[in-house]
């Protein structure tokens, strides 16, 4: 299968093998490995012949959650095949390899999992080939996309303050003077999790750049949108942390880290300025396609938006299963929990799997952006 980007999203081994642990490359007689880009995660080669390899990588630290994230150059000094083999330490495989040269267009390639290990063949030669568990969407795309949001939209991008590594945390506004009304969108808590940022890029892009509906959304709502929350994790190829080794998704009760501290006194500043949060999204990958949402009995306004508003889709959309799954889990600092405790309004976490068809995923994006203003412009101000 061949993964294009969107219009604006350009296992035990003999000891007598030979090992080399790496800073940024691992270099054997025929065969480089590297990882001096960003995003990259590989821990550990060995050559078992000089067509044969095991790779190790090793979470950024542990418990962590089943993420198991890599991302590696390779090349060869002459035409040749290899086998690979990818360990994964106390993890099975998650992310099923695509390669790419330039990182834009990515291909999926046939694998096998045996042992816990993922294998696959590659044919090199002298110019480098990336791998990686899916798509890479580093933060300087971030920086591309939101500039061009910006410039198409008229939206005001911003930073919103400083990670823990001091790398800028980006936020866009659309708002209108004459409104109070805030949806607040968020992505890329968790690092490998690219379908939701996938997902993330043309939800946002109906927002704030449609016509006609959007238009009128954009007249009554306020949107603040803060894409790529953990720009530390994405850079360093974590497979589910900050660079704190923290969950960022498990964070958003005490608030010990930068990054949720940032937008939580955003949030705060818009309420204390006569704003009102009236909803919340946060984009995630899962190995099903799922939106967790706050149960209909909750308390939140308007009770019964979210049930509605993921109905029309599933009518929309047949083909696609609308997966709901309901839940509250107050004591664990979850995004969505945040938002209907702390503003008492709903919150959605939008979850796309990890090997969805990418024309599908945007596809369903696009047609729950539309649904999802539809029902809201048809809420009436006093029932948030």
């Amino acid at each position: 299968m061949c993964l294009k980007y969107s219009k604006w999203l350009f296992s035990f081994v003999l000891l007598l093998s030979t090992t080399n642990v790496f800073a940024s490359s691992c270099e054997f007689d025929e065969v480089v490995f590297s990882v001096d880009f960003p995003t990259a995660r590989l821990n550990e080669c060995i050559e078992k012949n000089n067509s044969s390899y095991l790779l190790k990588v090793n979470a950024e630290n542990y418990p962590v959650n089943h993420s198991p994230w890599y991302a590696f150059k390779v090349q060869a000094n002459k035409a040749k095949k290899i086998r690979i083999a990818i360990a994964f330490k106390n993890e099975k495989p998650r992310y099923f390899p695509k390669i790419s040269r330039d990182k834009k267009t990515w291909q999926a390639i046939p694998f096998k999992i045996r042992n816990n290990q993922l294998t696959f063949k590659l044919s090199l030669d002298k110019n480098p080939l990336f791998v990686a568990g899916q798509e890479i969407i580093d933060n300087e795309f971030y920086l591309y996309w939101l500039k061009n949001i910006e410039k198409l939209s008229g939206s005001k991008m911003s930073v919103l303050g400083q990670s823990t590594e001091e790398r800028p945390i980006y936020q866009i506004q659309s708002s209108r003077s004459t409104s109070n009304e805030w949806i607040v969108l968020t992505g890329r808590m968790h690092p490998p999790e690219v379908t939701g940022a996938l997902a993330l890029f043309p939800f946002s892009q109906e927002l704030l750049l449609g016509k006609g509906l959007a238009s009128q959304f954009r007249e009554r709502f306020n949107i603040l949108l803060v894409p790529n929350l953990n720009p530390d994790g994405v850079e360093h190829g974590h497979w589910r942390h900050n660079i704190n080794g923290v969950d960022l998704n498990r964070d958003w009760k005490n608030f010990k880290q930068k990054e949720t501290q940032l937008v939580h006194q955003q949030l705060q500043s818009i309420v204390k300025d006569g704003g009102k949060i009236v909803f919340g999204i946060d984009f995630h990958s899962t190995q099903k396609d799922v939106f967790y949402t706050m149960p209909t009995d909750y308390g939140m306004k308007p009770a019964m938006l979210v049930e509605e508003w993921l109905n029309d889709v599933a009518k929309k959309l047949p083909d696609f299963n609308v997966r709901v799954k309901p839940g509250s889990r107050p004591n664990k600092g979850i995004f969505k929990q945040y938002i209907a405790d702390t503003y008492g309004v709903q919150a959605v976490t939008y979850e796309m799997a990890d090997e969805a068809d990418r024309q599908q995923l945007q596809q369903v994006a696009k047609v729950a952006a539309t649904t999802f203003m539809d029902h809201l412009l048809k809420t009436p101000k006093k029932d948030f």
